[in-house]
């Protein structure tokens, strides 16, 4: 575990010192330039993560009540989050964070195993605890979808690593959306993707809604 966290922050130095563009920098610079502009609200819910949190850009009205910070950019992976969780994350001192990644992990490459996925979600989730003690965290599943429907073996078994240890961590949940998105006979719905059978349409993100809410810390 401290290895790869180490080999990881290798990554970072080497890209940063030969020039190196960082992957989605001017999405990142986009929110810190927003931030300075409008403030984002003190002891709110942070939402960070890929595109399926990236395009629910009207995630506030699915929770009335909440504030709701949302940064999901581009179609990140977990390195991506850990690379600018002292940009996008720990300024905030949200008081709680949901994290939706992994999913992009696994089709990025063959070489990507369930174990992969758990690793590298270990050093996000320590990151976070270590800039911001106790804070409670969430992590909502690995989703199936249709497109990735070669890929739903190590999407169950990523999803079964992180939930079995976020079930012995304190201040922390696994909201299981995947067995929420199949039918009876354990096929993906299709109705409730876009055309790219990959991102959600209004009923997919019905589903998450209710499936997330009962995480949401009042």
């Amino acid at each position: 575990m401290k290895i790869i966290k180490h080999l990881f922050f290798l990554y970072c130095f080497f890209t940063s010192i030969t020039g190196f563009a960082q992957p989605f920098a001017d999405e990142i610079q986009a929110f810190k330039n927003q931030d300075k502009i409008n403030p984002p609200p003190a002891n709110a819910i942070l939402f960070v993560g890929s595109s399926s949190f990236r395009k629910w850009t009207d995630v506030s009205s699915y929770f009335p009540g909440y504030t709701i910070i949302n940064r999901g950019f581009g179609g990140s992976v977990f390195p991506d989050v850990i690379r600018y969780e002292n940009d996008i994350i720990i300024p905030y001192h949200p008081k709680q964070v949901v994290i939706y990644c992994g999913d992009n992990d696994l089709a990025s490459s063959d070489a990507i195993t369930a174990d992969s996925v758990f690793e590298r979600f270990k050093v996000l989730f320590e990151g976070i605890r270590q800039g911001l003690p106790g804070e409670n965290i969430v992590y909502v599943s690995i989703k199936p979808s249709p497109s990735r429907a070669r890929l739903q073996e190590k999407m169950e078994k990523a999803n079964l690593l992180i939930q079995t240890y976020l079930s012995i961590q304190s201040h922390a949940a696994f909201v299981d959306v995947y067995h929420k998105m199949l039918n009876p006979d354990g096929s993906i719905m299709a109705d409730i993707f876009l055309e790219d059978k990959l991102h959600m349409n209004a009923k997919g993100y019905a589903i998450w809604q209710k499936a997330i809410e009962p995480y949401l810390s009042k």
